[in-house]
């Protein structure tokens, strides 16, 4: 029996919610709403007393695939390992389709943020490249070109 209905979504908890969600926003997805939670629910779920948390739900053009961007309020967040590569264990990137994966790079880079290597193709059929966004999220931009 298959228990998954469907994708919801990929969390991420950041410190800083603003600019977290102005990268994505840069990039194309929109902003569905915003808000915080507290209280029994969310201490139940994420097993953290005392919990609050600020969120943005963010969503791919058209619906479909969305982002929840979190930032812990109480407790203080924890640090991650901001400089994560590819084969560290764990949630590594979040990859989205690009129309033009040239002007996707250049977009991040005028924000400040560039690759983590190169920009790659596939058997002349994809070309990908991984960019470390803030707090060091790694997001896997990729063109179909063939």
């Amino acid at each position: 029996m298959a228990h998954i209905q469907r994708f919801d979504h990929v969390g991420i908890t950041v410190a800083d919610l603003d600019s977290a969600t102005a990268f994505f926003v840069g990039l194309g997805l929109e902003v569905e709403g915003t808000g915080s939670v507290e209280g029994e629910f969310v201490e139940t779920v994420c097993a953290i007393p005392g919990a609050r948390c600020e969120i943005a739900m963010l969503r791919a053009p058209g619906g479909g695939f969305r982002v929840e961007l979190s930032s812990f309020v109480t407790p203080d967040h924890v640090p991650g390992s901001p400089s994560a590569m590819a084969n560290e264990l764990g949630l590594r990137n979040v990859s989205f389709e690009v129309g033009d994966l040239t002007a996707a790079v250049d977009a991040v880079a005028a924000q400040g943020y560039g690759l983590v290597g190169g920009i790659g193709e596939y058997q002349g059929s994809v070309r990908m490249a991984y960019v470390r966004g803030p707090e060091g999220i790694v997001v896997s931009l990729f063109e179909q070109t063939g």
